[in-house]
């Protein structure tokens, strides 16, 4: 699934694309994906775009606002005045677009389009009150995030604050890390990539990482966020950004699907990977004892 760095990426280029546009017109063609009227937002235009973890809020001039969970598959497509020489699309855009993928058609003014593509369905766009985004179901459930907010949410995740959540749990670190109700955005490649990075094996205890681990374990997110960022996300599996281009973090990550291959640092072993809590977890046994 998307972890912080691709949903940044999209609402880095969302913002840039649709900010003025006004939606005209709207087309549904697999209702499961959108839940909300019509009326509410035909004839508004996009005013603000809003990362909240892995989710999006598209806040429109009604008061409205579009939240999408694009989930495994979930792509926003666009295509109009904002892009003049539209690159090629990836070939992970399966079928284009509109496509027999294409589930959601924002038609805009000015001949522009925005998609919402999914091979696999599991995403969905929300229509409601803007002042409620941040604390509806999923958005409302999220813990502190590294490129939070001082004041509101998602709310900033100081190193203060992470020290706190690592001290009270008796879960395994990786686990921990990957909880959205604990800490906003981590998914499994940034987990894996920060855990290396900080030299902490993924099973240790989080309650028990010593004071010197959690400041290098923080410092160690915060790096491969921002890497995965200006890498426009990693595009392993179906991601990819609204001018429909792929990210490039996968060519550079630092454990994550590195099974095999002989570790950077220490040169002498090579990284393991195995299953922990049903999700690919990748180790240099040298770096990252238990």
């Amino acid at each position: 699934m998307p972890e912080l760095p691709e949903v940044e990426s999209i609402k880095v280029q969302l913002e840039k694309y649709l900010l003025g546009h006004r939606i005209v017109d709207l087309i549904i063609h697999t209702p499961s994906v959108f839940e909300g009227k019509r009326e509410d937002i035909v004839d508004t235009s996009f005013v603000s775009v809003r990362r909240f973890a892995k989710v999006l809020s598209l806040d429109l001039s009604n008061s409205k606002s579009l939240v999408v969970h694009i989930k495994l598959t979930g792509q926003l497509i666009y295509r109009g005045r904002n892009l003049p020489n539209p690159p090629s699309l990836s070939r992970k855009v399966v079928g284009g677009v509109p496509g027999k993928h294409t589930h959601v058609v924002f038609v805009l003014d000015e001949n522009s389009f925005l998609y919402y593509n999914d091979v696999r369905l599991f995403g969905w766009i929300k229509v409601v009150n803007t002042k409620e985004v941040e604390n509806i179901g999923f958005v409302g459930k999220l813990g502190p995030e590294p490129f939070g907010r001082q004041d509101g949410k998602p709310a900033l995740l100081t190193y203060e604050k992470f020290k706190g959540i690592l001290a009270k749990s008796k879960r395994v670190i990786k686990t921990l890390l990957m909880d959205q109700s604990k800490i906003g955005g981590i998914g499994n490649i940034y987990a894996n990539d920060a855990l290396w990075l900080a030299g902490i094996h993924p099973e240790r205890q989080a309650g028990k990482l010593s004071d010197n681990e959690v400041k290098t374990l923080y410092d160690a997110i915060i790096a491969v966020l921002k890497k995965g960022i200006e890498a426009g996300g990693a595009s392993e599996l179906a991601f990819v950004t609204p001018d429909g281009q792929e990210g490039s973090y996968q060519n550079h990550t630092l454990a994550y699907g590195r099974n095999g291959k002989k570790c950077p640092r220490c040169k002498k072993s090579e990284f393991e990977k195995y299953f922990l809590a049903g999700r690919g977890t990748y180790i240099c046994k040298i770096c990252q004892k238990r």
